[in-house]
């Protein structure tokens, strides 16, 4: 019933009354072509492959979806000189924002595209699970992230998290050959519909709280009108916070989370940490940010908070006691959660700049530490123990260093691009009047430290087994790696022009022209 008459209002919403009929509301292509890009994207290829079948050379895949992903990225760059020179704009009826925070985001979407490719063309050859309805896949998620980061509109939010969510169920639980990856795909999808419902039911709460799924227009009247039915909103808010945080993994709402980047393949499991981590937070800060900011402000920090809070204790004392390096880097991504709750916490441009930044360097550190796990796997993914990592240095000396620095980013060490987000969201945080919160950050991030130096020693103080089987870095794959160093070194050493791009991309709401 509520999802039926929310479509019935979000069809009156974008219908304009033409006379005696409806007409579909003018659409400006240009301001949505990144996202068209991605989505053509995987509709061509789809249908390229199903036309020619088999003479389809292995390697047009993923170089397809790397070149969607550039090209996509390429679209926002005049797109973001129109935003410079206009300012932020809505589309599609008031469906669609462009602004500084959706460009930046779609930018981060298009990183995690192009490193999960490139994990994805030698995993899958090594796998002998070979096909392009991954890279479908992968465009088609990345289509719903960039929806969420610029929806406007409650309705355009949910179908770009369905987008996101159902082409993500499947990829975890594609590899045939594993029942963990089906065991997997099986719990994020019950879960992720169990969330899934929990937003709709928030919009629709909202709704009859409001009068509209828009959030220009939510927040023009949360601004301007007394709500007389409050329990309705703030409930409202509270489904809606219960289903991103699912989305998020944010503790208490995190019990997939370990098991399914454990049992996925380990490419998606660090794209589920870069691209489908991003969604849902720019759906995070859009809507209670920006939306509901200024209003409620008071109202869902406090729940915010304690999930921030919870996010970073739980992650980082369960981390340290896995001996599944998976494992470990799926509680280590609940840590990384709960740092970036606090720019969502902080409720202020400086807030979202930081979490925008630590969104990105994280889909650097996530991305490269996942191809180091996929290499140390080898076929059928069976090497995920803490004890295969023993005497990585003495083997693949250049692979250990790589980790090495990858998970030291992760710590927080300076110098490194971790460093730099967690000192933006705790200083955010501390601006904003949550000090005990940036404490208990601050000391969650001692206890990772200890987990990711775990790995470290195991590497280099550890004797390597006698008889593994020698460790071959295809060149997809060490692309990957150097491309995620670069990164995590880059920004952390000469951060400047990034973080003023970050600090531009503030989240704003335009109400359509009648």
């Amino acid at each position: 019933m509520a999802g039926s008459s929310l479509l019935a209002v979000a069809l009156q919403d974008v219908l304009v009354d033409a006379g005696d009929g409806f007409a579909l509301p003018s659409i400006d292509w240009a301001g949505i072509a990144p996202n068209l890009i991605l989505m053509l994207g995987a509709i061509l290829l789809l249908t390229v492959v199903s036309i020619l079948k088999r003479r389809v050379p292995s390697w047009f895949a993923p170089v397809w979806t790397i070149s969607a992903a550039v090209a996509a990225a390429l679209a926002v760059v005049p797109l973001w000189q129109r935003f410079s020179d206009t300012g932020p704009e809505t589309l599609v009826a008031g469906a669609v924002g462009l602004d500084g925070f959706s460009l930046f985001a779609t930018v981060v979407v298009c990183i995690a595209v192009v490193f999960v490719a490139l994990l994805l063309a030698d995993y899958l050859q090594r796998e002998g699970l070979e096909s392009p309805e991954w890279y479908v896949l992968v465009l088609l998620s990345a289509s719903g992230a960039v929806t969420m980061a610029s929806a406007d509109d409650l309705i355009v939010l949910f179908v770009g998290l369905e987008i996101l969510s159902v082409a993500a169920y499947v990829m975890t639980a594609m590899h045939r050959r594993r029942v963990s990856s089906q065991e997997a795909g099986l719990k994020y999808f019950v879960l992720g519909a169990f969330s899934s419902a929990f937003l709709l039911y928030g919009i629709a709460l909202t709704y009859g709280a409001t009068g509209s799924t828009n959030l220009a227009e939510i927040q023009a009247f949360l601004a301007e009108d007394v709500v007389t039915q409050n329990a309705l909103l703030l409930g409202g808010l509270a489904f809606m916070l219960v289903g991103l945080g699912f989305k998020v993994g944010a503790v208490p709402f995190h019990s997939w989370a370990p098991d399914v980047y454990q049992g996925a393949p380990t490419p998606i499991s660090g794209y589920m940490a870069g691209a489908v981590k991003l969604g849902a937070f720019a759906a995070l800060l859009r809507v209670f940010v920006v939306a509901f900011g200024p209003a409620y402000r008071q109202e869902w920090q406090p729940l915010v908070a304690a999930l921030a809070v919870l996010s970073l204790v739980v992650g980082a004392f369960a981390a340290i006691s896995q001996t599944n390096v998976k494992r470990m880097l799926a509680y280590s991504s609940i840590n990384h959660a709960g740092f970036i709750l606090l720019g969502v916490l902080a409720a202020s441009p400086a807030g979202t700049e930081a979490a925008l930044f630590y969104l990105l360097a994280y889909t650097f550190m996530a991305a490269g530490s996942f191809a180091v796990v996929t290499l140390v796997g080898r076929a059928g993914e069976h090497r995920q123990s803490l004890d295969d990592y023993r005497g990585l240095a003495s083997v693949r000396p250049g692979l250990a260093l790589v980790f090495t620095v990858l998970l030291l980013s992760q710590a927080g060490v300076p110098l490194t691009v971790g460093f730099l987000a967690k000192l933006y969201v705790v200083t955010a945080a501390v601006e904003s009047g949550f000090d005990w919160v940036a404490v208990v950050a601050m000391l969650t991030a001692v206890v990772s430290a200890f987990m990711y130096l775990r790995i470290v020693a195991t590497m280099y103080f550890g004797d390597a087994p006698e008889g593994a089987p020698a460790l071959r870095i295809p060149a997809a794959t060490g692309l990957a790696l150097g491309l995620s160093v670069v990164g995590v070194l880059l920004l952390g050493i000469v951060p400047g022009p990034v973080s003023d791009w970050a600090n531009s991309a503030v989240a704003q709401l335009v109400v359509a022209a009648p």
